[in-house]
């Protein structure tokens, strides 16, 4: 294991890791300030900060499936809600989406919260994963402050999920969303993302 950035890194991801980074820094992302994404959808539009200061990695894996378009046509598909989390002690409340090409890219290593110092407040934008290291394409909105999602809180490995931007407008469409016609948590029909792009 190395340490990069102050987290941990396997050595299989090291190639990633700086790949990531030089990606990072080419695009110019940081020059005037955070980049910021539109994500469009027929409720409305949701505009995040994306935080290329504090959560590199994920940030950069964010805006790689944003810029290959690969967000066009992705979808808000799964919602959580008081209402539909019978099994769960702790409950949260969130929307989840994903790309029209989940796996474009490979996964990412995992950048705690311990670490980033960043937290699952309201309108936080955190990166979705089975477990470390296996994140890809899913992010999702907290909707209300979800400190449970943090590094040492309710997932049974403890390493809680990599938060990496903000919605700065349209958290009222997210909540739309999480309000929307649900089967269980799937969203029935998902919520298309007709178009997902930077903001110059």
């Amino acid at each position: 294991m190395a340490n990069f950035a102050g987290f941990l890194c396997p050595a299989s991801v090291k190639p990633l890791f700086f790949g990531l980074l030089a990606a990072l820094m080419l695009s110019g992302a940081q020059q005037d300030g955070l980049p910021r994404v539109l994500l469009s959808t027929p409720l409305g539009d949701i505009v995040v900060e994306v935080n290329t200061r504090a959560a590199p990695v994920t940030a950069a894996n964010f805006l790689r499936y944003v810029d290959a378009g690969h967000y066009n046509y992705g979808r808000f598909q799964r919602t959580v809600r008081l209402d539909n989390q019978p099994k769960d002690s702790v409950p949260i409340e969130l929307v989840q989406a994903v790309a029209r090409v989940d796996k474009a890219f490979p996964p990412i290593p995992l950048e705690r919260t311990s670490v980033t110092g960043l937290h699952h407040v309201d309108g936080a934008l955190s990166m979705a994963r089975v477990k470390p290291d296996s994140a890809t394409s899913h992010f999702f909105i907290c909707l209300g402050n979800q400190p449970e999602l943090d590094f040492g809180g309710r997932n049974p490995d403890g390493e809680g999920f990599a938060v990496f931007g903000r919605v700065i407008s349209g958290l009222d469409i997210a909540r739309r969303i999480q309000q929307s016609p649900a089967v269980g948590q799937a969203l029935k029909p998902p919520i298309p993302i007709t178009k997902a792009r930077r903001l110059r």
